[in-house]
């Protein structure tokens, strides 16, 4: 396995690590809100079983207040009929029992008036009230103040007395009572709702009869108040209670606001730590990246002054054999050799360093390279090179980009297990000069086509898998173009493309 498959494994060992623990932190996060969540659905169920509970003591005690009301109404027409009794007996019968029921009753106020509304008989009055009623005009506010009710009583042909009656003083105590028990009812049902947003509906579930927790400028508006009520809907299944005499209504709510909130938290912690861990391994990368750098350009300096003694050496020996009898042939492609490895030590030692620029022609570029090239290679290899007539001149550091060409070359041959053919096509256009560069070698897997630029990558037994990391560099960084892989097909070959303006 090489440095880039090491890499590349100990990156997914360390990202599934890192996912599986996200999930565990999530999941255990989502169960405590899952628990805070029960926790409010069950104080919401007790609040709902309280306000039942409060809706049927009201609406008892509701009941109790109607019948007592309504005894009393049937009392005061038992006292009607008893005065209509003794004013219609013979004077033989007996209206002791009308006299009895009449004197028994000790607490409902009544009045009784003549044909001509003049007062004959009170009872249950206290002397204020008796004072009051003296003057005629008075009597008349006092009947339509205090709410009197009345009864007619004919007692011959067309004549009649008026018995006006109203509540007893208990009664109207306890209906007092019994309406501030109503509004406490109420205030109770909002000032000790649950801290979550809540309301009460009707049995259609489309008015909202209270509420708590709740933006009251929400509840005036019509079209809110029923979104509201929609969304409470799907939030939870609404809860349904009595209200007394024979009606009901509906407990809705949704979460708190609260426990909205905390269920953001782990998607903004999730964003928080992504932050500082891409910023964290910005630094390290840039921090790692320097280094490297530095390291490589001292390597390579140091690569450039080692080769300059041998160079010289060979250089040397190269004069020697000029005066002996050696095949001049020979001679010549040591010394283009030689020339080669100068070519490297200058490439070496211009590493980290900003590259001069020269005018140069492409064509004569690309030719001379594989010329040379072509001649240390297996006869196996074919070249076919494609160049246009007219001459293509580009800015260029000459040495910087024959590195380029040797590096794609060298993995061509290789691709191709040294049987095959590179073909090499130079073409321009207005601003851009185009090379490209073919082999019909085995080709490249989709899967690995996207890392074949990333440092360390490989597929040679020993290889370091620099070439084309360093080919990017140059052509991207030095020369401001881009280099690509343009195709590859399985068994069939590859292409890659360079891009490079015409002036920087």
């Amino acid at each position: 396995m090489n440095f880039y498959n090491k890499k590349r494994v100990w990156q997914w060992v360390l990202m599934i690590l890192a996912t599986l623990t996200f999930l565990a932190m999530m999941w255990y996060i989502n169960y405590l809100l899952d628990k805070v969540a029960d926790n409010e659905k069950n104080k919401i169920k007790i609040w709902a079983d309280a306000v039942q509970r409060k809706a049927d003591l009201v609406s008892y005690t509701k009941e109790f207040f109607n019948t007592v009301g309504e005894d009393q109404a049937n009392l005061a027409n038992i006292i009607g009929q008893s005065f209509m009794k003794i004013a219609t007996a013979d004077e033989s019968e007996d209206i002791s029992f009308y006299v009895d029921l009449i004197t028994a009753n000790e607490t409902i106020p009544c009045i009784l008036l003549d044909a001509k509304n003049n007062i004959t008989s009170t009872k249950n009055l206290d002397s204020c009230e008796l004072a009051e009623i003296q003057n005629p005009d008075n009597l008349k506010k006092v009947l339509v103040r205090d709410n009197y009710k009345l009864i007619p009583i004919n007692y011959y042909g067309k004549n009649y007395i008026y018995l006006y009656y109203k509540e007893s003083r208990i009664y109207t105590h306890l209906r007092h009572v019994f309406d501030d028990i109503i509004r406490s009812f109420f205030d109770e049902i909002v000032n000790n709702s649950p801290s979550l947003p809540v309301i009460v509906t009707d049995s259609t579930q489309t008015k909202i009869l209270i509420s708590g927790n709740i933006d009251t400028l929400m509840l005036k508006d019509a079209k809110s108040s029923q979104a509201l009520i929609k969304e409470m809907q799907n939030a939870n299944p609404p809860i349904k209670i009595t209200m007394g005499s024979n009606r009901f209504g509906y407990v809705l709510y949704e979460e708190s606001v609260l426990l909205k909130t905390m269920r953001f938290f782990p998607l903004l912690q999730l964003v928080i730590v992504l932050i500082f861990a891409g910023l964290a391994y910005s630094l390290i990368s840039r921090t790692r990246s320097s280094e490297q750098n530095q390291i490589w350009v001292g390597m390579s300096k140091e690569t450039a002054h080692q080769l300059g003694t041998p160079i010289s050496s060979l250089m040397a020996w190269s004069e020697l054999l000029k005066d002996s009898n050696v095949n001049q042939d020979i001679i010549t492609e040591i010394n283009k050799d030689i020339s080669h490895l100068e070519t490297i030590a200058k490439r070496f030692s211009k590493i980290g360093s900003a590259p001069n620029f020269e005018m140069e022609n492409m064509n004569a570029i690309v030719i001379e390279f594989i010329n040379y090239f072509k001649n240390r290679t297996s006869s196996k290899i074919k070249f076919s090179i494609n160049i246009p007539t007219h001459s293509i001149d580009i800015q260029i550091n000459k040495n910087l980009f024959e590195w380029v060409l040797e590096n794609l070359c060298k993995n061509a041959v290789d691709a191709m297990n040294g049987v095959g053919t590179i073909i090499v096509d130079v073409f321009d256009d207005k601003k851009y000069v185009y090379v490209e560069i073919t082999d019909t070698g085995k080709g490249i897997e989709s899967k690995y086509q996207s890392s074949i630029f990333q440092p360390g990558y490989t597929t040679k037994e020993r290889g370091w898998g620099l070439g084309l990391t360093l080919a990017q560099r140059i052509v991207n960084h030095y020369h401001k173009g881009k280099i690509e892989l343009k195709s590859s097909v399985i068994n069939k070959g590859s292409t890659f493309r360079i891009k490079l303006k015409k002036k920087l």
